[in-house]
C-alpha cells in the first residue's frame, strides 16, 4: 500500500469532492479518516440534516454546523444495544486490569515524532532499528544515550525518562499498549500513538489493586457501549463507503479512529 497519496497523478475524493488540498500529502490513515468525515457530512445533507450549500472542506477540518448534522445523523442511524447484566460481569472478569484502581508504571520512551510531510516509512524504519539495538542492549545504558541523540520529546534531555506515570496521564491509545500488561523492560513493540512512534522501556509496575465488580459496574456498562458503538459505526461507514464513489482511497479493513475496530 502506498504510504503517501500523490496529488499530482491522483486526487482523493469523496464522490467527486476532493478531501486533500493542491499539493498536500497525507499518510493513509489520515487519508481514511478525512474520507470517513466526507462521507458523514454528505449522508447528513442527504438526510435533510445540513443544507446542500454546506462548504465541503478540503482540509478534514468540518464547520460547527456540519459537526452537529453529524451526531444527529449517527443518534438517528446507529442502533446501540445496552448492555445486560451478564455481559458486564463477563467483561470485568476477563478485562479486570483495566479496572484497577492507582496502578502505575515508571518508563522512559524515544520518541519519533510523526509531523506533517515527514517520511513515515523512513521514521518507521528508523524506530524499528532503534528498538532493535536497545532490545539488544543488555546492559541498558544505550537507552539514554538513543534518548537523547534521537527522540523528539522533551524527555530526550533526561534519557526519555517519564517518571512514575497512571493511564490517565497518557494519550489513551498509549495506555493501552502500556498498562495491564506484565511486561517489564524494552517492550518487544514499537507503541503507536496521535504523537508517533516510540520505543518504549518499563522500568518498574506497581499493579494497584483490583476493583471489585460492584464498584465499577456503571464504567463496565459504559465501556461495553461504547465498544458497541464503535462497532455500529464502523459498519455505518463501510455502507456508505459501498455507496459512494471513492477515488484514491481505500476504506474496506481499514483501522483509525473513526472506522476502527472496538
Amino acid at each position: 500500500m502506498t504510504t503517501f497519496n500523490d496529488c499530482t497523478a491522483i486526487v482523493p475524493s469523496v464522490n467527486g469532492r476532493a478531501i486533500v488540498r493542491s499539493g498536500e500529502a497525507l499518510d493513509d490513515a489520515a487519508l481514511r479518516q478525512r474520507a470517513c468525515t466526507e462521507l458523514l457530512r454528505q449522508a447528513a445533507v442527504a438526510e435533510g440534516l445540513l443544507p446542500v450549500d454546506d462548504a465541503a472542506p478540503d482540509d478534514g477540518v468540518i464547520g460547527q454546523p456540519a459537526s452537529e448534522a453529524i451526531e444527529r445523523l449517527l443518534e438517528l442511524r446507529l442502533q446501540v444495544p445496552e448492555p445486560d447484566e451478564a455481559a458486564c460481569r463477563r467483561h470485568h472478569a476477563g478485562h479486570q486490569a483495566a479496572y484497577r484502581r492507582g496502578e502505575r508504571v515508571r518508563l522512559r520512551h524515544v520518541l519519533f515524532a510523526v509531523t506533517p510531510g515527514v517520511d513515515v516509512a523512513g521514521l518507521r524504519q528508523r524506530a524499528e532499528q532503534t528498538l532493535l539495538e536497545l532490545r539488544c542492549d543488555a546492559s541498558g545504558a544505550l537507552f539514554a544515550e538513543r534518548a537523547a541523540a534521537l527522540s523528539n520529546c522533551p524527555s530526550g534531555a533526561d534519557g526519555g525518562a517519564l517518571g512514575w506515570l497512571q493511564p490517565g496521564d497518557c494519550a489513551p491509545e498509549f495506555a493501552r499498549e502500556v498498562f495491564g500488561q506484565p511486561e517489564v523492560g524494552v517492550l518487544p513493540r514499537l507503541v503507536h500513538s496521535r504523537f508517533g512512534l516510540h520505543v518504549v522501556e518499563v522500568l518498574e509496575r506497581d499493579p494497584g489493586q483490583d476493583l471489585p465488580y460492584e464498584e465499577v459496574r456503571d464504567a463496565v456498562r459504559l465501556s461495553l457501549r461504547q465498544r458497541s458503538w464503535a462497532v455500529a459505526l464502523r459498519q455505518y461507514l463501510l455502507l456508505l463507503a459501498g455507496q459512494a464513489t471513492l477515488v484514491g482511497i481505500s476504506i474496506e479493513g481499514s483501522d483509525t479512529p473513526l472506522i476502527g475496530a472496538a
